[in-house]
C-alpha cells in the first residue's frame, strides 16, 4: 500500500491536495429531500463540525468518511466550502466493523465492561479491513507535509496505516470515548494491534487525563515500547517503517460546546416562548427534572429511574410538584443489547407511571425521540434540575450545554462523577450513579439547594465553558500537534 501511494504522490499526476484533513466514520452532512423531491446535503449538527469547520474553511481543508448510505460510492464533492470525500462502506461493513467490532466489542470494553464484549475475528478483520480504506482515501488526498486529524474509535489503526504510506505527514488522533485500564484493556485479542495503530499518532488525545494515562500504561505493558512522561518511545534499536520508529505523545484535551451559540439560542424569544409551553403542557409542577441521553447503557438511565421511583415511594417528592421528563433517543436499535435496554427502560415507566400518576398529573414524561437543537435548548429552559447519571463518558455534551443555556443563573446540575465533564463542572452536585441512596440525597440537595447558591454554582460553570468553549479545544488539540517533539524529554 505504502509504496503505491508514495508513487502516486510524488509522480506530479495528482493535484497537490488538501493541507489539513479530519477523517471520521461519518461525513458532516446529512442527506435531506426537499419539497421538490430533490436531494440535497445539509451540514449535521454537533460540536465536532462546529469545532472544526472554520479550520477546515481557512486551511484548504477536507473531510474523509462515510456518508450515511451504504453500498453506494459517491465521487467527492463540496459543501458549505468544505471539500467531502466519501468512503463506501456496504451492509456487511455496518454488520461487521460498526455494530460489531466497534460497538458490540470496543464500546463495552471502553465503558468499564458494563456489557459483556464480544470479541469475534471477522469483526476483526472487516475492521483492518475498513481502516485500511479509509487510510488509503486520505493519504490519496493530502497535500506533502498536511496535517491530518483522525476521529475516535472506529477508526484506530488509521494513524499507523497512514504513517506506513505517507511518512511526511502529521497525524493527531482523538479518543472521544473513555480509555479503559490495562486490566480491562487485557481482554481484548488483539491489544497491540490496536496500541500499535494509535502509536503511529504524532499526538493521541484524550477527555481526561485518567484516560491518558490508562493508555500509556497500556503502551508500557503490552507493547516493546518505553514511556517518559507522556511520550511513548520505541526502542533505540528498532528497525521497522517509520510507524514502528514514530514517538507519540498522549495528552487530555477535553472537549466542549459551541458555549456562545447556546447561549444567543436561550435567548431567542421563540424558544423562550417555547420553554413556557413546555412546562404548562406539563402541568406547570414547582419543579421540572430533565434527562437527555442516547438510550445506551452506558448513561445510567435504569438507575436514574430507580432513584426517581424511591424518592416518589419515599414521599420526597409529589407527583404534581415535581415530574421527570426523560429524552432517550434511539441508538444502535438493530444490536440486541440496545433492543433489551429500550424494553427495560420502558418497562421500568410504565411500572413507576402506573404506580404514581394522577388524573392530573404523569410521574413521568418518557420521550422515546431525537429533537433537533431548539427544542433541546427549550427543554434544558423549562427545567430546573438536569440529571446526568452515566455510568462511564467520555464527556457528555448535554451537561454542558444545560449549563450554558441557563444565563440567568437559574437551574441546577446533577453530574455523575464518571462523566469527563465532571472534571471541569465542579460546582455541579456530583453523585456516584451506583450508589441509589447516595443519588437521591444528590437530587434533593439540588432541589432545596439555596438559590443564591445555585445560582453562585451555576455562575462559575458557565465562566469556565465560556473560557473553554468548543473553538478553544479545537485550537488546543491543533497547537500541540503543530508542535515540535520535546527532544528534552527523550535523554
Amino acid at each position: 500500500m505504502q509504496a503505491e501511494l508514495l508513487n502516486e504522490h510524488e509522480s506530479g499526476n495528482e493535484k497537490p491536495g488538501y493541507d489539513f484533513i479530519v477523517v471520521a466514520n461519518r461525513l458532516p452532512v446529512d442527506r435531506v429531500e426537499g419539497d421538490d423531491g430533490e436531494l440535497s446535503w445539509r451540514r449535521s449538527p454537533g460540536g465536532l463540525v462546529t469545532a472544526i469547520a472554520p479550520v477546515m474553511q481557512e486551511s484548504d481543508g477536507a473531510w474523509v468518511g462515510w456518508h450515511g448510505s451504504p453500498g453506494e460510492e459517491l465521487e467527492p464533492f463540496e459543501n458549505d466550502r468544505i471539500s467531502l470525500i466519501p468512503v463506501p462502506l456496504d451492509e456487511e461493513d455496518l454488520e461487521l466493523y460498526y455494530e460489531g467490532f466497534s460497538n458490540s466489542t470496543l464500546w463495552p470494553l471502553y465503558h468499564d465492561v458494563i456489557v459483556p464484549p464480544e470479541f469475534h475475528r471477522t469483526w476483526w478483520d472487516n475492521y483492518k479491513k475498513v481502516n485500511k480504506r479509509f487510510a488509503e482515501a486520505t493519504a490519496k488526498v493530502a497535500a506533502h507535509g498536511a496535517t491530518v486529524w483522525v476521529q475516535d474509535y472506529q477508526l484506530q489503526l488509521v494513524p499507523k496505516l497512514l504513517r506506513e504510506a505517507r511518512p511526511d505527514l502529521r497525524i493527531g488522533f482523538f479518543n472521544h470515548i473513555p480509555f479503559p485500564s490495562p486490566g480491562i484493556f487485557s481482554q481484548l485479542p488483539w491489544r497491540k494491534q490496536i496500541l500499535e495503530g494509535l502509536a503511529g499518532a504524532d499526538v493521541v488525545g484524550f477527555q481526561r487525563t485518567a484516560d491518558a494515562s490508562n493508555f500509556l500504561r497500556c503502551m508500557r505493558r503490552y507493547t516493546d515500547r518505553t514511556v517518559k512522561g507522556s511520550l511513548a518511545i520505541p526502542p533505540v534499536s528498532s528497525e521497522g517503517n517509520s510507524a514502528s520508529l514514530n514517538i507519540c505523545r498522549a495528552e487530555a484535551h477535553p472537549i466542549s460546546i459551541d458555549t456562545r451559540q447556546v447561549a444567543e439560542m436561550a435567548h431567542d424569544p421563540e424558544i423562550m416562548a417555547r420553554a413556557k409551553q413546555i412546562r404548562h403542557e406539563l402541568g406547570d409542577p414547582k419543579t421540572v427534572l430533565l434527562g437527555v441521553d442516547r438510550l445506551d447503557y452506558t448513561k445510567g438511565i435504569r438507575h436514574r429511574l430507580k432513584a426517581y421511583g424511591e424518592l416518589l415511594a419515599d414521599g420526597e417528592i409529589h407527583v404534581g410538584d415535581a415530574c421527570l421528563v426523560q429524552v432517550a433517543s434511539p441508538s444502535r436499535e438493530n444490536v440486541e443489547r440496545y433492543q433489551q435496554l429500550k424494553d427495560q427502560v420502558e418497562l421500568m415507566v410504565g411500572n413507576l407511571n402506573g404506580e404514581h400518576d394522577t388524573m392530573e398529573h404523569t410521574a413521568i414524561r418518557y420521550l422515546h425521540h431525537s429533537y433537533p437543537m431548539r427544542e433541546m435548548i427549550a427543554l434544558y429552559l423549562a427545567a430546573d434540575i438536569m440529571l446526568v447519571t452515566s455510568l462511564r463518558d467520555g464527556m457528555n455534551l448535554v451537561a454542558k450545554e444545560f449549563v450554558a443555556a441557563h444565563t440567568d443563573d437559574t437551574g441546577m446540575l446533577v453530574l455523575s462523577e464518571f462523566t469527563g465533564a465532571a472534571d471541569q463542572l465542579t460546582q455541579s452536585v456530583l453523585v456516584n450513579p451506583h450508589d441509589i441512596d447516595g443519588m437521591k440525597s444528590g437530587i434533593l440537595r439540588a432541589l432545596r439547594m439555596d438559590p443564591t447558591d445555585s445560582a453562585r454554582r451555576m455562575r462559575r460553570m458557565r465562566r469556565h465553558l465560556r473560557e473553554h468553549d468548543v473553538a478553544s479545544w479545537s485550537k488546543a488539540f491543533l497547537a500541540s500537534l503543530a508542535q515540535p517533539l520535546p527532544i528534552d524529554l527523550l535523554v
